[in-house]
């Protein structure tokens, strides 16, 4: 989603609630993750999901405004890979299933051409 998006959801009661609810704390968990959601859109308008896995530290917090992870190949149909070099806003949504958590986080995908390692830039989370 771009940032006009989160501009307009979060309101000033918004931004209050993520405050006392520790919104900007959930990062802390990313790099124990074995898995995650990721969204993007095609260039004909139709959304794409896939569940990307790996070993847990396979998705990592490079700073505070970017998340990396390794690129390991799947079905090799590069689905996700052609859409971000059309248009490239992701959606990823994070599960924690074991502590009922989640995060959802919007940004912008940046395919590297080794294909070993994908970072996610511009991050906004809920």
């Amino acid at each position: 989603m771009s940032s006009r998006y989160l501009s307009i959801a979060t309101t000033p009661s918004v931004a209050a609630a993520q405050e006392q609810y520790g919104s900007a704390e959930q990062s802390a968990g990313i790099g124990a993750l074995d898995g995650f959601y990721l969204a993007c859109v095609s260039a004909t308008g139709w959304p794409y999901v896939q569940y990307r896995g790996g070993p847990a530290g396979f998705l990592a917090m490079v700073d505070a405004s970017m998340l990396g992870f390794a690129d390991f190949r799947g079905n090799r149909q590069y689905i996700t890979t052609g859409n971000v070099s059309a248009n490239d806003r992701v959606s990823l949504f994070l599960m924690d299933y074991a502590h009922r958590r989640r995060l959802k986080i919007y940004g912008h995908m940046l395919a590297g051409r080794c294909r070993k390692w994908l970072v996610i830039t511009g991050l906004r989370g809920t």
